[in-house]
């Protein structure tokens, strides 16, 4: 039975996580050493229908069921296997005394509605939880573990609470007069603070802002230093200044909120209503301390109140038929009502204009006849009414206290003009107004086309230097070859063959040369054909740090630092010593005084800020970093380090392709490059690689390209090879190849092609075929139904990038190998042997 037999059937989803877990690396070691206790527990606390988990051992690991996995939010699954301390660390002064009552002294214990304060969304979040714990036991009593069941219970709390809270404001404003009410929202509201004045009562002196000083007369000097009562009280209306005396006497006897009006006469000579609002503070004898208050300007407050309290008289003796139409009336000869710009509107709770204001025709053209009886809908634009009528039923529904939204609304004379509109219900009417935003939307617009046109410009730009460098370099690459071809056409046919020699190496160094650059370049757009295995990156590091130490020179001192135990990486360990070998030589060529390189390895934990930041997945990477004492990058250039052929090196002396190359490797494999530099300092470039959770495989040797230089191996008798491309070229070099190696070739345009010799009774020892085939079969898709007949069919891949998607990811089965174009003619011959001899599976 595998480790994975251990566990109960079943479970959910974490009973599936906790059976896939390798738990050999945790402290609770291999599942077949687990007592059985654990084994039962882990069982009962997966069948549990409630949040539930296990905290087992003196490592407190936590091991949890699917409710619970929904309560750790952003901290699953990351949390499996860990120290329930290290989980919940922000929450561990409660936890810690739970815990230590449950594994220590073995009791068991509920709280109702604890208080927690989480890290589990990448915020901190007030929580409230119900906890039961248990100490699961061996047989003989001693405590191993605590199994907990828990109830989040933070809504049903805040639910409680947002009722208590609101019957205590339904009994306050009960006791209060609508009067009162009134005056409280034209206080928050209305009016200007016109200054401010903190009033020491044990030295009597009032030490008073700017705008204070400007608004009575007074020398803001003097204010700041202290004004006594009298100055102050020296511009208070001789009418008011009784009461004004009264309500300052009154308050400091009691102390707390002070709210007065009264009038004063201002800098410009004249009387104005205000009201002074503040607070006296008292010593523990009953005496005042300190009174700080602010004055606001309610002239226009109390010439409205008094417009309306003349209103209110009228409409009192009018009877309760006519009373909805004298408010409209009396609204409509308002001020504000008749010379705001805005939409100001009364509709009844059934949706129906009642009145409106002369801005109506002024902003859209319905005069207030028109607009009186319609429907709230009837002039909204056809694709925004659903919204509209959504917000409109959820505020009257929910007795939302405000509704705002935007929509677009029909002018009279014809089109549509965007208006923000703010209804707020009050005593079965809402009340609405609305502001014309027309110029801001087509403003936004216009911003958001002129954003979309530079960034297909940026796009148009990057495009451009990456046809350019690519042609540059191709170009270059091409003139050698056809150069060396036309000289050994010429050499050829005047009959010197003694220098062909020396143009073919010309020509195929070249071609050596635009391969690599081709690589290059599909590795930055993640499309190069990759062999990940598990690799031990340390050891990787050790067998090339020779190799690093000769290519840097003897300028250049190269030292290590590598963690212990360092995690296995899945992936194609040739690309990262390539990766590895180019940033130690980027490393050298930023310090041509020589200098220092470190390479290091590290294990790191990328957390869900760090995620972000670094734009790659959450979870367990192991890190190489290569590091010098080298001249640095500022921030321009380590913004365009990883763009394809930008480099700062002279012209000739570098391709740009480095470090795009190792982005791209890293992405592909999962992965991230950071760089961290500072001017004059030195550079840090970390290949981030994904954790493999198994071991590292050990080095067999292998490497792409295995065997090339021997001697081609030849064909056994009568051995067949079907080769399988839509460019005639390559047929032509294959089947010729096979042909000087003694294999019988047979060849197909197609993937129809193929499949129809592969069904036939024609001996078949191998299929050589590309994968991106023309038509409706694809290699991959031939190979497979060729094996549904031939299942030993052996299948060498050949493309010219990485069609990750026909290879299924890059899983081949046994019998495939995949390589990738150009390829030399021995690598070819090579890969031939293995498979038909049945080494198959690697690539190159």
């Amino acid at each position: 039975m595998n480790e994975a037999g251990m566990f109960p059937v079943g479970g959910g989803a974490m009973g599936a996580a906790i059976r896939a877990l390798d738990w050999r690396a945790s402290p609770l070691g291999s599942v077949s050493s687990w007592p059985a206790t654990l084994r039962t527990a882990v069982g009962i606390m997966l069948d549990s229908a409630f949040p539930s988990f296990l905290v087992w051992g003196q490592e407190q690991i936590l091991i949890y069921n699917d409710a619970y996995a929904e309560i750790l939010h952003d901290k699953h699954p990351a949390a499996l296997g860990r120290s329930f301390r290290t989980v919940w660390p922000e929450i561990w002064d409660v936890l810690a005394p739970l815990v230590e009552r449950t594994l220590v002294r073995g009791e068991s214990h509920r709280m109702n509605d604890i208080p927690l304060v989480m890290q589990r969304k990448g915020y901190a979040e007030q929580t409230w939880f119900t906890y039961s714990y248990g100490p699961v036991r061996a047989d003989d009593g001693a405590v191993l573990g605590i199994l907990c069941n828990c109830i989040e219970t933070t809504e049903a709390v805040l639910t409680q609470r947002r009722r208590a809270t609101s019957e205590a404001v339904l009994r306050e404003s009960e006791a209060s007069t609508r009067q009162d009410a009134e005056r409280v929202q034209l206080a928050l509201t209305a009016g200007a603070i016109i200054g401010t004045w903190v009033w020491d009562l044990t030295t009597d002196r009032f030490t008073v802002d700017e705008a204070f000083s400007r608004s009575f007369g007074h020398d803001p000097a003097l204010g700041r230093v202290g004004l006594s009562l009298a100055q102050v009280v020296s511009t208070v209306h001789p009418d008011d200044q009784a009461g004004l005396a009264q309500a300052i006497n009154e308050v400091i006897a009691r102390g707390g909120h002070y709210a007065h009006q009264y009038r004063v006469k201002r800098a410009d000579g004249h009387y104005y209503w205000i009201e002074a609002n503040g607070r006296v503070d008292l010593a523990p004898d009953g005496s005042g301390l300190r009174f700080p208050g602010v004055l606001i300007d309610v002239q226009a407050r109390r010439a409205v109140e008094a417009e309306r309290d003349h209103a209110i008289l009228k409409l009192r003796a009018l009877n309760e038929e006519l009373e909805q139409k004298v408010i409209a009336q009396a609204l409509a000869r308002g001020r504000t009502w008749q010379v705001s710009p805005d939409l100001i509107g009364v509709l009844g709770d059934d949706g129906y204009f009642e009145a409106s204001n002369p801005a109506w025709e002024a902003m859209l053209g319905w005069s207030e006849d028109e607009v009186a009886g319609t429907y709230f809908l009837d002039r909204v634009h056809p694709d925004d009414q659903d919204g509209t009528l959504a917000s409109w039923n959820d505020m009257l529904q929910r007795d939302l206290p405000a509704l705002r939204l935007e929509n677009r609304y029909c002018h009279k004379a014809g089109g549509w003009r965007w208006l923000s509109w703010v209804a707020v219900p009050e005593d079965g009417k809402v009340y609405c107004s609305a502001r014309d935003i027309t110029v801001e939307r087509e403003r936004q617009a216009e911003l958001e086309r002129a954003q979309d046109l530079l960034r297909q410009s940026q796009k148009m730009e990057a495009v451009g230097q990456l046809t350019g460098g690519l042609a540059h370099d191709f170009n270059n690459l091409l003139a050698g070859i056809s150069g060396s071809l036309e000289l050994m056409n010429m050499r050829i046919k005047q009959g010197r063959m003694d220098e062909t020699d020396k143009y073919i190496g010309v020509a195929l160094g070249a071609t050596r040369r635009a391969a690599a650059l081709t690589h290059r370049l599909l590795a930055f757009s993640r499309r190069q054909t990759l062999a990940p295995k598990s690799t031990d990156v340390n050891a990787m590091v050790g067998s090339i740090l020779d190799m690093i130490r000769r290519t840097v020179g003897p300028s250049v001192q190269v030292e290590t630092d590598c963690t212990l135990r360092l995690w296995p990486a899945l992936v194609d360990q040739s690309q990262l010593e390539n990766a590895l070998l180019n940033l130690c030589i980027n490393a050298r060529d930023a310090m041509p005084e020589g200098g220092r390189i470190a390479i290091g390895t590290a294990n790191r934990r990328i957390d869900a800020a760090q995620a972000r930041e670094y734009d790659m997945a959450e979870g367990e990477y192991l890190a190489l970093c290569v590091s010098d004492s080298g001249t640095g990058m500022p921030p321009d250039v380590i913004a365009k380090a990883f763009d394809p052929f930008f480099t700062t090196k002279p012209l000739g002396q570098g391709t740009g392709l480095g470090l795009s190359m190792i982005y791209g490797f890293a992405k592909q494999s999962g992965g991230q490059v950071r760089i961290e530099s500072t001017v004059g300092e030195g550079t840090t470039v970390s290949i981030l690689l994904p954790r493999h959770l198994g071991e590292a495989d050990r080095d067999d040797g292998l490497r792409h390209g295995a065997g090339a230089g021997a001697a081609a191996p030849l064909a056994g008798a009568g051995e067949t090879v079907l080769v399988v491309d839509d460019e005639p070229s390559v047929r032509i070099l294959v089947t010729d190849l096979l042909g000087e190696l003694g294999y019988t070739a047979l060849e197909a345009p197609d993937g129809a092609g193929g499949l129809k010799v592969l069904q036939s009774n024609a001996r078949v020892d191998l299929l050589i075929s590309d994968v991106g085939l023309p038509g409706m079969m694809n290699g991959r898709q031939m190979a497979d139904a060729a094996r549904v007949g031939r299942p030993d069919l052996k299948v060498l891949f050949i493309t010219g990038f990485a069609e990750t998607a026909l290879l299924n990811g890059g899983q081949l089965e046994p019998g495939m190998s995949v390589l990738t174009k150009p390829f030399t003619v021995d690598t070819l011959a090579a890969r031939i042997r293995e498979l038909i001899g049945g080494r198959a599976g690697i690539s190159g």
